[in-house]
């Protein structure tokens, strides 16, 4: 599984890092960060999570 953000969509709510901090991060304008652009298996659920909560759908997956 691959992640992606857009981050020309991406405003900074920050849904993504809190339920899912092992995959996301954020920047210092509190726009999220990638710490995987190759989800491990053990963590698609939580980057699943990730983009099932972005407000503004900037977060993409992309499945193997």
């Amino acid at each position: 599984m691959k992640v992606r953000v857009d981050l020309d969509v991406c405003v900074g709510h920050g849904r993504c890092y809190v339920l899912a901090p092992e995959v996301f991060g954020e920047d210092e304008r509190g726009r999220c960060v990638l710490k995987f652009t190759d989800v491990p298996p053990d963590l698609e659920a939580k980057a699943r999570r990730g983009e099932e909560n972005c407000p503004e759908a900037a977060i993409c997956i992309e499945d193997d």
